[in-house]
C-alpha cells in the first residue's frame, strides 16, 4: 500500500485479505466448539466472540469506505489490530 500512496484499490485488496482471515478464524472457533461442545471450556471463554464478529463488521465497512477515503478505511484496520493486541482476560480466567 506504501507503494502506491494509500490507492483506493490496493487499500481495498488488503481489507479484503484481512475480511477473509477473519472469517478463517470465526469458522474456526466455531469449528472447535463444535467438535468440544457448548458448555466445553473454549466454548465458555469466547462466550459470544464480540471481539471477532466486531472485526468481521469493521472490516466490512473499511473495505467500501476504502473507495471514499483510503486513509480512513486503514485507520480502521490498525484499529482492529490494536484491539487484538489487547489481552483477552476471558481465556485466562476461565483456564486458570
Amino acid at each position: 500500500m506504501g507503494e502506491n500512496h494509500f490507492a483506493s484499490l490496493p487499500v481495498a485488496c488488503y481489507g479484503t485479505v484481512l475480511l477473509l482471515c477473519g472469517i478463517a478464524y470465526f469458522i474456526l472457533t466455531a469449528t472447535l466448539i463444535a467438535h468440544h461442545g457448548q458448555d466445553s471450556a473454549l466454548a465458555i471463554a469466547l462466550g459470544k466472540d464480540l471481539k471477532g464478529k466486531g472485526s468481521l463488521l469493521i472490516y466490512a465497512i473499511a473495505i467500501p469506505l476504502s473507495f471514499l477515503n483510503s486513509i480512513l478505511a486503514c485507520s480502521l484496520y490498525v484499529l482492529v489490530a490494536i484491539l487484538w493486541l489487547i489481552p483477552d482476560s476471558r481465556i485466562e480466567r476461565t483456564f486458570s
